[in-house]
């Protein structure tokens, strides 16, 4: 069953949390960060239970019983890890009816420093406490969910590349950026792609074509501010890089950290509601969405998902200005 929009506002403002929480994303201790959100609930008079990630449960899995579990005590679910983890748990509550929270503990924390929320436990927890309902637009690529990004080529290697390096090296920023530049370094090969929008059809090279549904890390960068503001107005935003030399994608990364891509005349962006991507001679492509890289079957189909989320969004008193 789900709520009805009565149901949802009265879970959101005294229903219990159910926080499925993810030990192996970012930086923080999870025992300590679990202590600190029990501490801040129960003082709030909140019921609390927390859903960790076992050795052999999916994240996925941990966040389909905290939805079940929030539909039948009409309480709130939460996730608390990174972008990825926010991903697996927002996938499970998008059309669930139930309210949707956010404690972020990952590296960037695009989604939750978007919409206003502490990148500290403690106050993200108070924040929660008296946190309203607002919708929040998801994106879609052939029915999985993103909240910050979807991509194909270069860029789900620099993920993957990435992810190996904070294995051996621990997550920073900086170990990020040097990874990225140890990707680009062997980076060869374009996509030639079929792009379908409002009828129209192109076909074009690139090294990655990149989809984001954060205003604040497209603005970061330095996109177009049309752009930017069309993820606010219901639309997704596309960057599509030209075919260019290994020299040119370091100025891009460089670009990118200055928040200058958008000037480059290498990249291209537009907005969309729904685009078709066909990759010449492949069935099967890489995709990021949210850090996560998945293999997905031919034609990709990116698109504003039809239903939103229900997201727990801070007080005005208790937002957190983006940094």
């Amino acid at each position: 069953m789900s709520f009805s929009d009565a149901s949802a506002q009265n879970a959101a403002r005294s229903g219990p949390f159910f926080v499925v929480i993810n030990a192996g994303a970012g930086h923080h201790n999870a025992d300590d960060e679990q202590q600190v959100m029990a501490r801040v609930f129960r003082q709030a008079g909140r019921e609390v239970e927390f859903l960790l990630r076992g050795k052999t449960e999916s994240i996925s899995a941990v966040a389909r019983r905290a939805v079940a579990l929030a539909q039948a005590r009409q309480g709130v679910v939460v996730a608390a890890g990174g972008d990825g983890t926010i991903n697996a748990v927002a996938s499970a509550v998008l059309g669930s009816g139930c309210p949707f929270g956010v404690l972020p503990q990952g590296t960037f924390n695009y989604f939750g420093r978007a919409n206003g929320i502490s990148q500290d436990t403690e106050a993200a927890a108070c924040a929660l406490v008296g946190a309203s309902i607002s919708p929040v637009q998801a994106g879609q690529v052939n029915g999985r969910i993103f909240l910050v990004n979807a991509s194909v080529g270069l860029y789900p290697q620099l993920l993957e590349d990435r992810e190996a390096w904070k294995q051996r090296f621990g997550r920073s920023r900086f170990v990020a950026f040097i990874s990225g530049m140890a990707t680009l370094l062997q980076a060869r090969k374009q996509l030639h792609l079929l792009v379908e929008s409002g009828g129209r059809v192109v076909a074009l090279r690139t090294p990655t074509l990149f989809v984001g549904n954060n205003d604040l890390q497209l603005a970061r960068v330095g996109i177009d501010e049309k752009q930017v503001n069309s993820v606010n107005a219901g639309e997704l935003a596309g960057i599509v890089v030209k075919p260019i030399g290994t020299l040119a994608l370091f100025g891009l990364l460089l670009r990118g950290l200055a928040g200058r891509l958008g000037d480059a005349d290498s990249v291209e962006s537009f907005s969309f509601r729904r685009l078709t991507i066909t990759p010449k001679g492949r069935k099967r492509i890489k995709v990021a969405t949210d850090g996560e890289v998945v293999w997905m079957q031919a034609p990709l189909v990116f698109e504003v998902a039809a239903q939103t989320l229900l997201l727990m969004v801070p007080a005005p008193t208790d937002r957190v200005e983006v940094a």
